[in-house]
Parts: structure tokens; C-alpha cells; sequence
């Protein structure tokens, strides 16, 4: 289970809460509905394989990536693994069970130590109602998870393995853009196959 820390937004530091500021998403909010924002964020820190929600469970939190990455993925009966999406620093997740309540739809497992901020349902629904332009936004971030959904299956459908490959690789690159000098991704080849 994570280690969970309560407490007013202003006891984490500014590069933490950074993540949510520059997270498309929150960026256009007013100074004090972002204030408001911040005071739901509670501190999570996971270690690498801890499980924050698994399918099927109910979708009570909104997630954001501080740092370290979480694995989406579906399992089968007889044990094989699909990686859905590998989300990083600056990300959120979780939205689409906790603005429709329904059971969560994939696993959420930690990939490496993480760090995240966890917003209740309780407090962003009626957060989100308070602020129509970020309703707008949801919707906005919805059709993007649509549409890379669409284009999985698209690929799965119609490329050959060495172009599920390519595109993986080019998806991973391009939602991470590296670090100056840096051209290589954390990613085991197992993942890899999971993902194609």
C-alpha cells in the first residue's frame, strides 16, 4: 500500500506542485482556484511493482505523476500482459473512472519508485463543476485518449510486428523528449513486447 502524507498544499515544494501548474490541464486556472486545487493533492510515494488500482476497482482518485513512471496494463486468465500505456512525470491518470463511475478499466501498477499526487473524488467533482473551462479540458483530454486508443488499435489491426515495434518506440520517444545528450529510454524488452 502507498505511503499516503495529509496536508495543506503549501507543506510540498513548489517544484512538486509545478507537476500540476504546467500539466495542460491545470495551467490556465486562476491563482486561488489552483490554490483550492492544491489543498486536495495529497503526497503518495510507491516503490517499484506496489499496485495503486487494480481492474475492476472503483474509481475514487485522480492521479498525477510527480516522478517515476506508472504502467496501465490488462492481464488474460492464463497470464499474459498488455502495457496499455506508461505514464511519466507531468502526467495524470485515472479520469475516466472517476468522472464516469464505473470500475477502473486497466491496472495501475508503479514501473519504478514513484511519486504522485492523489486527488479524492469527493473534492474534484465538485471542484471541476465550480470551473466549466476545466470541465472543457477534461473533454479535450478525453478525445486524446480516444484517439491513442484508436491508433493502438489501428496498429494492432493492420501493422506487422516490426511496425507495432516502430510505433511504440516512436510514441515513447516523442511523449518523452529526453534530456539534452540523453537517447535512450527506461524500458526492459518485456515491456516492450507487452506493449506491441
Amino acid at each position: 500500500m502507498p505511503q499516503q502524507r495529509t496536508g495543506e498544499a503549501h507543506g510540498f515544494s513548489s517544484s512538486k506542485l509545478s507537476v500540476l501548474r504546467k500539466h495542460p490541464i491545470f495551467a490556465d486556472l486562476e491563482p486561488e482556484a489552483f490554490e483550492q486545487l492544491c489543498r486536495y493533492a495529497k503526497h503518495s510515494t510507491l516503490k517499484r511493482g506496489a499496485t495503486l488500482f487494480s481492474k475492476g476497482d472503483p474509481g475514487n482518485s485522480l492521479y498525477a505523476v510527480i516522478a517515476g513512471t506508472v504502467k496501465m496494463s490488462i492481464s488474460s486468465p492464463d497470464g499474459r500482459n498488455a502495457i496499455l500505456n506508461i505514464v511519466g512525470p507531468g502526467e495524470i491518470f485515472g479520469e475516466i473512472a472517476l468522472l464516469d463511475q464505473q470500475p477502473r478499466s486497466t491496472d495501475a501498477i508503479a514501473n519504478s519508485t514513484c511519486e504522485l499526487f492523489v486527488i479524492d473524488r469527493r473534492e474534484f467533482i465538485p471542484f471541476v463543476k465550480a470551473q466549466p473551462a476545466l470541465a472543457m479540458k477534461f473533454i479535450e483530454l478525453l478525445c486524446e485518449r480516444l484517439r491513442s486508443t484508436s491508433d493502438q488499435v489501428e496498429q494492432v489491426i493492420l501493422q506487422d510486428l516490426p511496425g507495432r515495434l516502430a510505433s511504440a518506440l516512436l510514441r515513447l520517444t516523442e511523449r518523452r523528449k529526453p534530456n539534452e545528450g540523453e537517447r535512450s529510454i527506461a524500458i526492459t524488452q518485456q515491456e516492450i513486447s507487452e506493449m506491441v
